[in-house]
Order: structure tokens, then C-alpha cells, then sequence
């Protein structure tokens, strides 16, 4: 699979002072693998645990102890691989990486370089404006973690945490198919969302288990590919999208006073905004990467992989697909739904036999909305998803209003219990009685007889009325029944 070729747009080039730029990005996303233990050895792979307490003597690097495969990291691996609709490789081999660090205390890293577990696939990214864009996907590897140096906990020493050493990490590589920051984002955000349906990583990038090296270069559109510079590390979505801006407008006004641009590591400053030299970039060579000799090359059987693909969760993609098809929802709303597995889970829940595209609406507006003003994730939701799908019934058979709904909605969240005994408890129920909400239309308009004289020159003015029928009513008042009857009564059919 080659790199996709795109043409230009315009509307992502970057302005400079002698003409138009276009930013070329690839991405190296090393993702945690989620198991219990580590790549090579029985330790745990728990987050949060005291310095060097996971730490077996395989990770320690001791003399004489030899690395151990595990069978679930190498699962994780091929699941990923093919949820990334990509080449599995049933015969690979890992290689050692020759680098010196305190926190690496073989002196290598176990890794994969010519011979990865999985080849070339694709991720299809879905952009504002219903555009789509399909990303190349070079390689994925497994490969061990390194330590943690930890420079702030001593004014003249370094301390060394190993609880991290030989965790297993999976480095996806994509090709150079990214041309904005937008899209960048958009790459890593639904990287992330297919792990975590996939259950093979968690893709808490607060806690590291998910971290981006952002390749970028500049180049006159339809220019050869320009000289990268490696952003390392960086460790939030928000912060890949800033890193890239900022690079791409560094690298430009380089190039456009003369100067050439040098490839290298650069590290991006979160609170500044900005890239800094971090060290010149290595070759592969620098690394003197050579078949580990402790290590058989992996063979899969096939079967086994069959197997493994059999059983795949369904991914983003075809849920949205679904959504759209079955449950008639928008492609935006459909979108919205699935970015994370456990809202897509909850929405489900609350459609299940009703009215779906009202569903979605309090999920992904009512719902979202007060999480968001919580801080808190749909897992933590006050309200369950068989308490929304009874306040959706209720509205759909007309027990109550969209404005009661509401505060149906307020009352459940705060103080919880089941919306169909709050409704009949607190006498929430809408007036659908015609004649009671003729009565209050009658009274709101002889009590405003100007206003009935204004709405006959200026009908949109109808509006008014309205909110003080439903005032006059508690809000309980049908809202299409004080329309008709109000409608009637000032001539305005």
C-alpha cells in the first residue's frame, strides 16, 4: 500500500510571505498494551504503584535471566492489527535497539525493526463538514517500555523508576498522509476510540499509556517532501494540534529567510507553546539493531488468528454505519455517539424500542451537557440509561412536556428514583385537557388586549403569547395544543 496522494487544499495551506505552505505529518503513537502483565516477564503492569515495586529481575536486567513472550501482549498486538484492517504477519522477530539511558537497564530495548507484527492498513478519520480522509497505517511493533527518571525529587541526584520497564507498548506507525493540525488531531483521537473499543489499550494519555511522536515538514504544494522534524512524547490531543501549528510556522519562516531546515528531535513546551531542540535526529544505524538471540522468531498459526478476528467487538466504524442504516440517526450525531465505546454502550441502552433520534438528542445534549459541567465521564452518570429511556417515554407518549422533561431530568440526577412514579408523585403530568387550556388562553388574551391588536399587524409577535400561556400553566400546558387554540383565537390560521 502506498502513501494515499492528496491533492492540495486550500483551504489547509498555511499562509507565508512568499506564497503557500502545505504541512505534512505522520504520526508514531506508542500505545500501551492493556494486559496484567509485562512483554516479558510476570510483573505487573498496575498504574500508581510505589517506585520499583513491579519489577521482576528480567526487568531489573540481571545477569542470566532470559525474556519469556506473553501469549495475550502478542493477542493484543494482532486484535489491534486488525482492527486497523491491516496486514498481520504470521512469522516476525524481535530485535534489540542499542541505546544507553539510566532507566534502560539492558542497554537495548526489545523491539521490532524489519520484521513487524503488523504490516500496512488504514484509518478512515471523519472531519468537520462531513469530509473523510483515509490514513495509511505503515507498521505496528511491539516492543518493551522503558523506565522513568525521575530529576525532581532530589536537589543533586536522579532516582530511577523501573515500574514501567518491559511494560508492553505497541508503536503504530502511519504514513505522511496528514496535512493540518485538525486532522492530526482527528488521527489520534480516532486511534484511541478503535484501541479502547478493541479493549487492548486504554488510551489514558494522562497517565501515559497513550503518547504521540509527531513527525512534521513543510513543502510548496506539490513539492517533494520536505526535512521532518520528530516532536517527541507529546502527551495530549489538545498539545499535538498546538505542537503541529506552531512547528509547521517555525519551519516556514525558516526556510523563508534563507535557512535550512535540520532534521531533529524537538520537544513541545505545553506551558510556552512552543518546540525546543531536543538532539539531533538518530538513524536507524545509530541503534545497531540486530535479531535478539534470546528470542525465537514469533510464528502465529492462522488458525489462531482466524480465531482472534472471529471475535472483534464491533468497531466505531460499523456502529456508525448501523446507527445511520437502522436507527435513521444523522451522520454527525451518529459520529458523536461512538467516539467513545461507553457513551455508544449507554445510547444504546436507552434506545433500545424507542424513539431513537430522541434518544440521542438527551444523550448527546441534555445528558453531555450536565456530565460536562460535573467533570464527570458517562460511567460516573447519576442518571442510568433506564432512567433516561423513562423520561424519553414519557415525552413520547405525551405524559409530559419538553420543558418538564427537563426538570424531570434535574429532579433524577439530583435525588434519583424512577421518572414515571416523580411525574405522578409531583403531579408533573402536561394539561392535554383542550377546554382548561382554552380557559387560560382566554384570560391571558382579554388580560392583553393591545398585544392582541399588535400580533394581528406583526403574527410572529404570537410567540409572546405563548410564554405566558405556559407560564400562566406551570409549564404543564401541551405546547402544539396552546399553539392551534391560540392561533384560532387570534385569526392567525
Amino acid at each position: 500500500m502506498n502513501a494515499i496522494v492528496r491533492t492540495a487544499d486550500p483551504k489547509k495551506l498555511i499562509k507565508g510571505a512568499t506564497g503557500d505552505w502545505e504541512v505534512v505529518i505522520g504520526m508514531e503513537v506508542h500505545a500501551q498494551v492493556l494486559s496484567n502483565s509485562k512483554l516479558f516477564s510476570g510483573a505487573s503492569t498496575a498504574f500508581g504503584g510505589a517506585p520499583n515495586s513491579h519489577v521482576s529481575l528480567v526487568d531489573a536486567a540481571m545477569p542470566g535471566m532470559l525474556p519469556v513472550i506473553n501469549r495475550e501482549c502478542v493477542a493484543q498486538a494482532v486484535r489491534t492489527g486488525l482492527g486497523l484492517k491491516a496486514v498481520i504477519n504470521n512469522r516476525s522477530v524481535f530485535d534489540r535497539k542499542n541505546y544507553f539511558y539510566p532507566d534502560l537497564p539492558q542497554g537495548y530495548q526489545i523491539s521490532q525493526f524489519k520484521q513487524p507484527i503488523v504490516g500496512e492498513g488504514e484509518i478512515v478519520i471523519d472531519l468537520d463538514g462531513g469530509e473523510s480522509v483515509t490514513v495509511g497505517i505503515e507498521r505496528l511493533h511491539l516492543e518493551q517500555d522503558a523506565g522513568k527518571s525521575l530529576h525532581d525529587q532530589h536537589p543533586t541526584m536522579s532516582f530511577v523508576d523501573l515500574n514501567r520497564s518491559g511494560v508492553a507498548l505497541m508503536e503504530i506507525v502511519s504514513k505522511p498522509d496528514l496535512r493540518s493540525a485538525d486532522e492530526a488531531k482527528a488521527y489520534l483521537t480516532k486511534l484511541r476510540t478503535i484501541v479502547r473499543y478493541l479493549g487492548t489499550c486504554d488510551g489514558n494519555m494522562d497517565e501515559g499509556s497513550m503518547r504521540a511522536d509527531v513527525n512534521v515538514s513543510v513543502r510548496k504544494p506539490g513539492d517533494p517532501l520536505g526535512t521532518r522534524c520528530e516532536i517527541k512524547n507529546v502527551n495530549s490531543i489538545r498539545f499535538v494540534g498546538q505542537a503541529v501549528d506552531y512547528e509547521a510556522r517555525r519551519q516556514i519562516g525558516i526556510i523563508e529567510d534563507g535557512g535550512m531546515i535540520t532534521q531533529e528531535t524537538r520537544l513541545f513546551d505545553a506551558n510556552k507553546g512552543e518546540t525546543r531542540s531536543m538532539r539531533s535526529k538518530e538513524e536507524a544505524h545509530d541503534y545497531r539493531y540486530f535479531p535478539d538471540p534470546d528470542l525465537l522468531p514469533l510464528v502465529l498459526d492462522q488458525a489462531w488468528v482466524d480465531d482472534l478476528a472471529a471475535h472483534l467487538p464491533e468497531l466505531p466504524d460499523a456502529k456508525k454505519a448501523r446507527f445511520i442504516a437502522d436507527l435513521g440517526l444523522s451522520p454527525y450525531d451518529a459520529h458523536v455517539l461512538v467516539l467513545e465505546k461507553d457513551t455508544a454502550d449507554f445510547y444504546e441502552a436507552v434506545a433500545k424500542g424507542r424513539d431513537a433520534k430522541l434518544a440521542a438528542n438527551w444523550v448527546t445534549q441534555e445528558l453531555a451537557a450536565r456530565l460536562n459541567k460535573d467533570g464527570k465521564d458517562i460511567s460516573e452518570s447519576p442518571v442510568s440509561a433506564d432512567q433516561l429511556g423513562g423520561i424519553v417515554d414519557l415525552i413520547s407518549d405525551g405524559t409530559i412536556s419538553g420543558k418538564i422533561a427537563k426538570d424531570l431530568f434535574e429532579i433524577v440526577w439530583t435525588e434519583g428514583g424512577d421518572p414515571k412514579v416523580i411525574v405522578e408523585a409531583r403531579g408533573l403530568k402536561q394539561v392535554t385537557d383542550t377546554g382548561a387550556i382554552e380557559k387560560v388562553v382566554d384570560d391571558i388574551i382579554a388580560a392583553n388586549p393591545d398585544k392582541v391588536e399588535q400580533v394581528k399587524l406583526k403574527p410572529t409577535l404570537a410567540g409572546w403569547f405563548v410564554g405566558q400561556i405556559m407560564k400562566a400553566s406551570g409549564g404543564k400546558a401541551n405546547p402544539q395544543a396552546v399553539n392551534d387554540i391560540l392561533k384560532k383565537k387570534l385569526g392567525l390560521e
